[in-house]
């Protein structure tokens, strides 16, 4: 299970990478569309970018979690092993409490746009509102996991 989340980490890790890179283009386009008559200003790419955008935010903030990056803040000094595993606890119980609101709204939210389409890029909703249930599906992957660790270490007092 572990090569699979692992796996599917390194997957987002690229996808994150992508969305970056092809959001440049529409941005560029655009930036060069206002200060050029060379390029014609084009309505789509601002469209485009906000969606590229969002995604990218999504799945970074997936990776964060992976990583133990995201909503991590380094308020206690360094404590043994199982205070610190309990804390991490403590803290991702919180995390998850945002994750199934993410799942539970974000159905909902891809309920919602199930027969609409971007105005200008005429592509379905649902795939731009599936970010967000897919980030709380997988915010509760990798706290799964992470939670796991903790326990580990709260059991044996060694660090994960």
């Amino acid at each position: 299970m572990r090569k699979l989340i692992a796996a599917y980490g390194r997957l987002l890790d690229a996808a994150l990478i992508a969305t970056v890179a092809i959001l440049i283009i529409p941005v560029s386009l655009q930036i060069f569309s206002r200060f050029t008559a060379l390029i014609p200003s084009y309505i789509w790419t601002e469209e485009m970018a906000r969606f590229f955008f969002i995604w990218m935010i999504m799945i970074g903030s997936m990776v964060g979690i992976r990583d133990g990056a995201h909503f991590d803040v380094d308020l206690w000094p360094e404590l043994k092993p199982r205070a610190n595993a309990l804390l991490r606890i403590v803290s991702n119980l919180f995390v998850l409490g945002f994750a199934l609101v993410f799942i539970w709204y974000g159905i909902k939210f891809v309920q919602f746009g199930w027969n609409q389409t971007s105005e200008l890029a005429e592509l379905p909703m649902p795939w731009i509102f599936a970010a967000w249930p897919m980030a709380g599906l997988t915010w509760v992957l990798f706290l799964g996991e992470r939670f796991l660790a903790d326990v580990h270490a709260l059991r044996t007092g060694r660090p994960a």
